[in-house]
């Protein structure tokens, strides 16, 4: 029923009851009961309908029978309690789905396709890939594609969960649904409407927030037989008893809602959670596993490093030249390699603001470097043999052995057959690595790193993380036996890597963790968990968040638990009726709800800033729409 007929027979019910009141007579009170129990026994035929016994069969059974002992009062109570609790229940529902319908609402309808060099407004639906979008400041990106032109700040957050807008310029991505801060950019589209991966989130987030946890599908298994059981029992009591409005009593508060909304309503909230948080769970089974994580095995290139060589010392050897005229000199023979070491050294000078002015003559050594000429000198990058070129004294290689034993690639680098100084390369660490490795353990999360690199390079890259255990010189099939192994002594585990080599353990890991999803549709829909934004943190961030509400699942099966027991009780031992019963119920089923819908407040800084400004973009969207 929609949202407005259910608040619409709520609102006649009640009337008719407070005119019942006023005028004392029984066939207002009659006609409440009817009014607010046809919707119920609808329902109640439909479940029948499929051989299921539901709560609302209950519902009306009870209110039915309290009509023929001609307790108008308590029927009309009980329908209108279980109505006015379904409707509350059906708005705070949509409220723990709102992760899902601000994603809808994000959605673009419209672009700005350039036609013969001439701007045309069109609806999404009339593109086509390779259509060039024009996107101003303060505009929508309303299609995925790569920026052909221009430059801007790109509010990402409905995508990634970053607060922090990206920069955007020729060759970068950017995604549908995402709003341009600053800037004009042109860009090619590339995912259009549904193969967009703002729809695949959209879709994703469905599909997940309707999956059912193992405890879902037990309590679902537990009620099928539960429902029964209360009327069967009921009956006996009112047999035994020989009192039928205290079986119709018992049949009100036998009632499972509380139960039975419990764990549904918390997985929709934490979903929900976590997709506003830029991570994706696949669905209520993984969210429950991911609570249960106690151990992580992380690939290292890429994941804890950056995946790219960057520049990381330059040393002198010879006073008369600085550390700047060095890793020019360094850098300018380099830009006749091809080399990715040569890159990190060109782009290191880059970086410290060094002019760096292309060689025109060059001759790489296979295995020892690079000889150039540079502005009359014959400069050299690489080993002491490629510095001398055989004939004088080589030079000390006390400073490189010391580099190449803390994981670095260190090099000579020398002018006429001398050498001047040292330029050292390195995948380096990221900047967030030690902030998820320290959260991890903070969880009492063991963490494993595993990766194909050399024994000496992983160890000290382990132990500037601090992690726990390391593997190195691995083949793909090494990491899987490691998976394994964890699962064998009893863990739990947690696969994060780039998801090529690294697929055999993320299928056989408990949880499989793709990282940077929104470029990688693929992931979005394999990985169990994708973290649409490339942070590490994210992934303790989304083993919280799982943690919790299964935290939160228990608390709402206690209440529900406890509620029932209370008013067997109070049944029991007399002081509860019909209406008063319901009443207690439906606000059992509202208090387990309410506390599910805490797992949507943010829970830490960032996220309320994020929330806020993610809040700013949907509203100044709808305006949008509103006002087109």
């Amino acid at each position: 029923m929609k949202t407005w007929k259910t608040w619409g027979v709520v609102a006649a019910s009640g009337v008719l009851i407070v005119l019942a009141l006023i005028t004392g007579w029984d066939i207002l009170m009659i006609a409440a009961a009817v009014v607010a129990g046809w919707p119920i026994a609808v329902s109640a035929w439909q479940a029948l309908r499929i051989k299921m016994i539901s709560i609302d069969l209950l519902v009306v059974v009870a209110a039915t029978g309290a009509l023929f002992i001609q307790n108008y009062w308590e029927s009309a109570a009980v329908t209108f309690l279980f109505a006015l609790g379904k409707a509350l229940e059906k708005a705070t529902l949509n409220r723990t789905r709102k992760a899902l319908s601000d994603l809808v609402e994000a959605a673009p309808e419209t672009a700005t396709v350039l036609r013969d060099g001439e701007p045309e407004t069109v609806e999404i639906w009339e593109l086509v890939p390779g259509d060039v979008v024009l996107v101003k400041n303060g505009e929508q990106v309303p299609v995925d594609g790569r920026v052909i032109t221009g430059n801007g700040g790109v509010d990402e957050a409905t995508i990634t969960g970053e607060s922090v807008p990206a920069e955007k310029s020729e060759g970068s991505e950017v995604f549908a649904g995402t709003w341009l801060r600053s800037g004009v950019l042109r860009i090619e589209a590339v995912g259009i409407g549904s193969d967009s991966t703002l729809a695949k989130i959209i879709h994703r987030v469905e599909d997940a927030q309707d999956d059912k946890a193992k405890t879902q599908t037990f309590m679902e298994k537990f009620s099928k037989y539960y429902t029964p059981g209360v009327m069967l029992a009921a009956l006996a009591v009112g047999l035994i008893a020989w009192d039928v409005e205290l079986a119709l009593t018992l049949l009100v508060i036998g009632c499972p809602g509380a139960l039975v909304i419990s764990i549904p309503v918390s997985i929709v909230a934490g979903i929900g959670r976590s997709a506003k948080d830029g991570v994706l769970i696949k669905g209520g089974e993984y969210l429950e596993t991911s609570a249960k994580v106690d151990a992580v095995v992380v690939d290292k290139t890429g994941t804890l490093t950056n995946g790219r060589p960057e520049l990381t010392d330059v040393d002198v050897i010879d006073d008369s030249y600085t550390p700047e005229e060095i890793l020019t000199l360094a850098a300018r023979a380099e830009t006749a390699s091809e080399h990715p070491l040569a890159e990190a050294i060109i782009r290191g000078a880059e970086d410290r603001g060094l002019r760096v002015v292309p060689v025109e003559h060059a001759e790489p050594v296979a295995g020892k470097g690079i000889r150039a000429e540079v502005d009359g000198r014959v400069v050299a990058v690489g080993s002491a043999d490629l510095i001398t070129n055989g004939s004088g004294a080589a030079p000390d290689p006390t400073r490189i052995l010391e580099l190449n034993e803390q994981g670095r690639t260190a090099m000579f680098v020398g002018v006429d057959g001398r050498a001047i100084g040292i330029v050292a390369v390195a995948d380096t660490i990221r900047a967030d690595a030690p902030e998820a490795i320290k959260a991890l353990h903070d969880r009492g999360v063991k963490v494993i790193m595993a990766t194909g690199d050399a024994e000496r390079v992983a160890r000290n890259v382990a132990a500037e993380l601090g992690v726990d255990e390391v593997r190195a010189e691995l083949m793909p099939e090494d990491k899987l036996t490691i998976v394994k192994e964890l699962q064998a002594q009893g863990h739990t585990v947690a696969m994060v890597g780039d998801g090529v080599n690294d697929t055999p353990a993320l299928a056989q890991a408990d949880i499989g963790v793709a990282m940077g999803a929104a470029g990688s549709p693929a992931a979005i829909e394999t990985a169990d968990i994708a973290l649409m934004a490339d942070r590490l943190p994210r992934l303790p961030h989304a083993l919280g968040l799982a943690q919790r509400t299964v935290r939160t699942m228990r608390v709402n099966i206690g209440i529900a638990l406890f509620t029932v027991a209370i008013l067997l009780a109070g049944v029991l031992f007399g002081g509860v009726t019909m209406s008063l019963g319901m009443l207690v119920h439906e606000a059992s089923v509202l208090l387990v709800i309410g506390i599910a819908m805490l797992l949507l407040r943010p829970t830490l800084k960032e996220e309320k800033v994020r929330d806020a400004k993610r809040q700013a973009i949907i509203d100044n969207a709808k305006e949008e729409k509103a006002a087109a």
